[in-house]
């Protein structure tokens, strides 16, 4: 008796930090979800407050220009849901022409509604799964954090531009 009760309490504990665990999953992809809902928001008015003209502007020669670092988080943001969330080819990759504003807010636009998309599909069970990833072996709950980290590194550099050129950067909104 003493044997069936501590293998039903070994399993009790087991079902429970299961569950625990699927519960703290799922609450980390709420918060990256709604962390891309913001971004997607702030970005989108940050990139709107730069006029057109000065969207091939960049503080040095050695610095992107404002269009492209949108453009780069774009294609970085594009490329880490598809090729390490998804295991699939950027179905975006090729679908962008021309470099103005009008162009780069619908690419932003277009983005980041893949990304909500994506990620609103990703099956919890997947994030401690491991991918090999140029910078050494990652899972995908560290590939969901780079994708916010990478995209609040560029905002930041973006802001400095629109501050050079005399623009107050909308307050800051982010979880």
């Amino acid at each position: 008796m003493k044997g069936l009760y501590s293998m039903l309490l070994i399993s009790f504990c087991l079902l429970y930090s299961s569950t625990k665990a699927q519960s703290v999953d799922a609450v980390f992809l709420d918060a990256a979800y709604k962390r891309l809902v913001n971004s997607k928001s702030y970005s989108l008015e940050v990139a709107a407050l730069m006029p057109a003209a000065h969207y091939s502007f960049k503080p040095s020669p050695d610095e992107m220009t404002f269009a492209e670092q949108l453009l780069h988080v774009c294609g970085n943001l594009r490329w880490l849901l598809s090729e390490y969330l998804k295991g699939k080819e950027d179905p975006l990759m090729n679908s962008y022409k021309g470099s103005n504003k009008d162009s780069i807010l619908s690419v932003l636009n277009k983005t980041y509604d893949y990304a909500l998309r994506s990620m609103a599909e990703f099956p919890a069970a997947q994030l401690p799964d491991s991918v090999e990833f140029f910078a050494g072996p990652m899972t995908k709950l560290q590939i969901i954090n780079l994708i916010n980290d990478h995209q609040t590194h560029h905002r930041g550099q973006i802001i400095v531009y629109l501050r050079l050129k005399g623009i107050k950067p909308p307050a800051y909104r982010g979880w």
